[in-house]
C-alpha cells in the first residue's frame, strides 16, 4: 500500500494536533506539514513545490485569519492545479460549500466528522475523486436547479455516469476506450451545458436525476 501524504491547515492548534493524533494510527498516511493560517499554507506550499515535495492531499479549514480558506484553495489551485485540497469547516451552509468547491477544492468534509469519513476523503482525494460529507451532500442535492437531461448526448450520459461513481478522468477514459485528454473535454462539456460550476455537482445532479445510483 503506497503511503499518502498530508498537510494541515487550521488555526487551532487543538485541531491540528488531533488531526494528526489520528492520522498517525493510519498506516498508509503521513503527515508533512501543518500551517496555522491560509497565507502561511501557501507560502510553505508554493515552496514545496519547486522542491517537487508537494503532500498528496491538503485539509485545509475554511474559517482562518490572515487569508481563509477559500482564498488558500483558490490561490493554490491557481498554482498548483494538480494539489488536492480537502475543504474542512464546521459549517454546512450552500453558500460557503459552493464557494470552497468553486475555488478548487475536491472534497468537503464537517469537523464533526467520524473518523472514517476523514480517511475516505484523504484517499478519494488521493485517487482524483470527490468525497463529500453526507450532509454535505445532501444541501447541494437540495439547492440544485433541475436541468433537462435531454441535453446531454448518450456517450455524455455514460460519461456522467462514470463521474457520479467517483472515477476520475483516467478511469473514465479506460471504461470508454477514449484518451484522457477526451474524457476530461466530456466532462467540461457536461458540467457547462447543465450550468454547473464542478464535477462534484455534476455527479449530484445525476443522481438526483436517476441517471446513476448509489448504494
Amino acid at each position: 500500500m503506497s503511503e499518502i501524504t498530508v498537510f494541515i491547515v487550521d488555526d487551532h492548534a487543538l485541531v491540528r494536533h488531533g488531526l494528526r493524533a489520528f492520522l498517525q494510527t493510519q498506516k498508509d498516511v503521513t503527515v508533512v506539514g501543518e500551517a496555522e493560517n491560509g497565507k502561511q499554507a501557501v507560502h510553505e506550499l508554493r515552496a514545496r513545490g519547486t522542491t517537487q515535495t508537494l503532500p498528496d492531499v491538503v485539509l485545509m479549514d475554511l474559517v482562518m485569519p490572515e487569508l481563509d480558506g477559500v482564498g488558500a484553495i483558490s490561490t493554490l489551485h491557481t498554482e498548483l492545479p494538480d494539489l488536492k485540497i480537502v475543504a474542512l469547516s464546521s459549517f454546512s451552509e450552500t453558500e460557503r460549500v459552493h464557494a470552497a468547491l468553486q475555488a478548487g477544492a475536491t472534497g468537503y468534509l464537517l469537523k464533526n466528522s467520524d473518523p472514517e469519513e476523514i480517511s475516505a476523503a484523504i484517499r478519494s482525494a488521493q485517487r482524483d475523486q470527490v468525497h463529500l460529507d453526507p450532509a454535505v451532500a445532501r444541501v447541494l442535492a437540495r439547492s440544485m436547479r433541475t436541468s433537462p437531461a435531454t441535453a446531454l448526448s448518450a456517450r455524455e450520459r455514460e460519461v456522467l455516469a462514470l463521474v457520479a461513481q467517483g472515477n476520475s478522468n483516467q478511469e473514465i477514459a479506460d471504461a470508454l476506450f477514449i484518451s484522457e485528454r477526451t474524457a476530461r473535454t466530456h466532462v467540461s462539456h457536461i458540467i457547462s451545458k447543465l450550468g454547473l460550476s464542478s464535477r462534484i455537482q455534476a455527479a449530484l445532479w445525476a443522481i438526483k436525476q436517476g441517471i446513476v445510483t448509489i448504494s
